[in-house]
């Protein structure tokens, strides 16, 4: 009697270790199929070898969700790109009579004209060069996100694009009263990067001080390549740096804005692998860029 209850106890644990060993396979084939669906852009749902119900249960449930997943990608995809679309068509049509009627004013300027109808006309321009200026971020918006494939990469200088930028707008910092703090490191940063990308981004960080800055700018380099520009902005809180980088977000202090310069910048950063951020405390807001050695 004791010989056929320890086998009928062997029997048990033999069954119960088989089973645990074929639910962990199926726990394997579900963790490995979903990461693949997740990875890869097809409608084959998970399946297992194992007929246990509650496994079969756990992957209906998993691919469930996965088709309303699939479905909310997709929605989102479409969306995307047609807004990307009507971006590019706004643009377009903006720009050709934005164009006339700067050239117009121009003609009229040279007109004889009262003192009260050339204080209009002042007020005109001023209003179509900031149509103008929104204009050109929608363009630059248009055409960042509908290139297709990766940039071209090569071995580029940060310290010598960085250097580049800053004295482009040198002029404008100035006009403005501020006069940047930098500080670029001896040690020659070079990263395999498109130059172009980086420029830009560059541009738009700077841009971004330019709207925001209460007078400062402190640009560094430092030697593990990480770029830090730094500036003094009261017109921010919290809640606003938070969505610096969203699409087509403006704080009030930057009425003449779409919003798209730090969205471009994160944009492009990305698309070299790298990393941007931003964080704000005593009144400073730092956005910080780190780019990796070697990109892939």
């Amino acid at each position: 009697m004791v010989y056929g209850l320890v086998g009928m106890l062997s029997v048990v644990i033999i069954a119960l270790c088989l089973k645990i060993y074929l639910m962990k396979k199926s726990a394997r084939e579900i963790s490995r199929e979903f990461a693949d669906r997740l990875q890869t852009d097809t409608n084959t749902l998970i399946g297992i070898s194992n007929n246990d119900k509650d496994m079969r249960e756990l992957a209906d449930s998993i691919n469930r969700q996965l088709v309303i997943l699939r479905h909310e990608h997709l929605q989102y995809t479409q969306g995307d790109a047609e807004l990307k679309t009507a971006v590019t068509n706004i643009s377009h049509d903006l720009r050709t009579p934005l164009t006339a009627i700067c050239g117009y004013l121009d003609l009229i300027k040279n007109e004889e004209k009262s003192e009260r109808l050339s204080k209009y006309l002042d007020i005109i321009e001023d209003r179509a060069e900031a149509m103008k200026l929104l204009t050109e971020e929608l363009f630059k918006y248009s055409v960042v996100m509908s290139e297709s494939g990766e940039a071209v990469k090569e071995a580029v200088s940060v310290n010598n694009v960085l250097e580049d930028c800053i004295m482009g707008y040198y002029a404008a910092l100035c006009e403005k009263g501020i006069e940047p703090s930098v500080r670029i490191t001896e040690k020659k940063i070079v990263r395999e990067i498109s130059r172009a990308d980086l420029s830009r981004v560059f541009s738009n960080l700077m841009g971004n001080a330019l709207k925001y800055s209460d007078g400062d700018l402190n640009i560094t380099l430092d030697d593990d390549g990480v770029v830090t520009f730094s500036n003094k902005a009261t017109s921010l809180d919290g809640v606003d740096v938070g969505r610096l980088f969203d699409r087509f977000f403006t704080v009030e202090a930057a009425r003449s804005s779409t919003g798209l310069g730090l969205s471009i910048a994160r944009s492009l950063v990305e698309r070299m692998n790298g990393l941007i951020s931003a964080e704000y405390s005593d009144c400073v807001l730092s956005i910080q860029i780190c780019l990796p050695e070697k990109n892939k």
